[in-house]
């Protein structure tokens, strides 16, 4: 009687699909993200780093809630957390092909997941800071989550992981926000064709915008190319 699907020899045969990272800074990133591994202490591993780069999402959404009452002091934390976030999110997997201890389904899994859910405690400190419209926070979030679930399906269907697109990847994303943070404090709110608006908002909207035209440019390309492999009459 089987007790599981997945066998050793199961296992054996997985393939991780191929990572696509072509962003602004990879090389510079990934010639840091190496040196780190290499200098971790034994007692670090994968799981903490996953760990640390989620809690730290988490942290950064609720400091997004604190600088409504401390401007200063709250964007300065969310800039911390953002950083920690980075080393957490970027460095265990690089940790984990460093050290040879590759758990590429466990991994890929337990890191994107996180990452999902980390983004809605992230865009809800946004949504109840008063630094971005509830409204443009949501409508954020559901274009990054809708992203994520084509980049996934993508990775299993296509067997190409796409981190970056063009020059932006996730560490990209992340320095914008902090320069974001630093212009909040200079200038929250800004004119625009005559209207005012709040400057989170404004960036907010240009991001919506730039993810759903990824969005459907990846659909229509892996649409393609599926039905070009498997049809077959």
């Amino acid at each position: 009687m089987t007790i599981s699907s997945v066998t050793p020899d199961t296992q054996k045969e997985f393939q991780p699909a191929a990572r696509q990272q072509t962003s602004l800074l990879s090389s510079l990133e990934k010639r840091a993200l190496i040196h780190f591994a290499q200098h971790l202490p034994r007692s670090v591993n994968s799981d903490h780093l996953t760990a640390l780069g989620f809690l730290a999402m988490v942290a950064a959404g609720a400091c997004y809630y604190w600088a409504a009452s401390n401007p200063a002091a709250g964007l300065a934390a969310v800039t911390l957390c953002l950083a920690l976030n980075w080393f957490g999110d970027s460095l265990d997997g690089t940790l984990a092909r460093v050290r040879n201890q590759q758990r590429p389904r466990y991994g890929f899994y337990l890191d994107h997941i996180l990452d999902s859910a980390g983004s809605i405690f992230l865009f809800g400190g946004l949504a109840i800071s008063g630094y971005m419209s509830p409204g443009i926070a949501a409508a954020l979030l559901v274009a990054y989550l809708l992203l994520s679930i084509e980049v996934f399906l993508a990775t299993y269907t296509v067997g190409k992981f796409q981190i970056s697109f063009g020059a932006f990847s996730p560490t990209e994303l992340r320095l914008l926000l902090v320069i974001g943070n630093a212009a909040l404090l200079w200038k929250p709110v800004v004119t625009l064709f005559g209207h005012q608006f709040l400057l989170f908002d404004v960036g907010g909207a240009c991001g919506i915008g730039g993810m759903l035209v990824i969005v459907v440019h990846s659909i229509a390309k892996h649409t393609a190319q599926l039905y070009r492999e498997e049809t077959t009459w």
